[in-house]
C-alpha cells in the first residue's frame, strides 16, 4: 500500500503531526511505503500513484493554508479523468488562535475532506473509541492545538501527536481492509 502524506506547516508543527501518523501507519502495517512531503514539494503524479492520501495543514484564518489550496486547485485537473476515484483519504490540523479547538480547525477539517469526496475518494475520520480522542480528536481527524491563550504559537502536546499516531494506525488498517476488498 502506497501512502502520501502531504502537509503545510508554519512552525514545525503540522510536519510533527504528520510524522507521527507516519509512525502510527508503520506500528500498525510494516510493509507500507510512506512518502511524506510538504504541499509545495508534490505534484500531481505523487497524488496519483498514492493508495492513501493524507492532508494536514495550518489553520489560517479559520480555512486551510494557501499553499494547500493552491495544490487541490491544481488537482482540478485530475478530476477532469477520475485519477482520485476510489483512493482513500485522511487528514489532519494544526491551529492555534483563540477558542478551545484552533480558531477554525473543524472548518478546515470539513473544507478538506470536501475536496476528496468531489475526487470520489473514500474518507476514513477518526471514531471517539480509540486512544488519543479525547487529547487531540474530532470525529473528522487529529489536531493539534499550537497557540496559547494569546493566539501566539506554543508548539505542540505529546497527547495531541499520541492522537496521530492512533489515527495513523487506524487509517492504515481501514485502508488495507478497503483496498484488499
Amino acid at each position: 500500500m502506497n501512502v502520501l502524506i502531504v502537509y503545510h506547516s508554519d512552525y514545525g508543527n503540522t510536519q510533527k503531526m504528520a510524522s507521527s501518523i507516519a509512525a502510527g501507519m508503520r506500528a500498525s502495517q510494516s510493509d507500507i511505503r510512506i512518502i511524506s512531503k510538504s504541499c509545495e514539494e508534490t505534484d500531481l503524479n505523487d497524488l496519483i500513484d498514492a493508495d492513501v492520501i493524507v492532508f494536514g495543514s495550518s489553520v489560517h484564518m479559520g480555512s486551510m493554508a494557501w499553499p494547500m489550496k493552491k495544490l487541490i486547485d491544481q488537482a482540478g485537473k485530475l478530476w477532469m479523468d477520475g485519477s482520485l476515484e476510489g483512493k482513500v483519504g485522511g487528514l489532519f490540523v494544526t491551529g492555534g488562535g483563540f477558542g478551545g479547538a484552533g480558531g477554525g480547525v473543524e472548518q478546515t477539517m470539513i473544507s478538506l475532506y470536501s475536496n476528496f469526496l468531489e475526487h470520489g475518494m473514500i474518507v476514513i475520520g477518526f471514531p471517539k473509541s480509540l486512544p488519543g480522542y479525547a487529547d487531540g480528536g474530532l470525529q473528522w481527524g487529529p489536531y493539534g492545538r499550537t497557540g496559547n491563550h494569546e493566539g501566539m504559537p506554543c508548539g505542540i502536546s505529546d497527547a495531541a501527536l499520541a492522537a496521530a499516531r492512533s489515527y495513523g494506525a487506524h487509517l492504515a488498517e481501514t485502508a488495507l481492509n478497503i483496498i484488499d476488498n
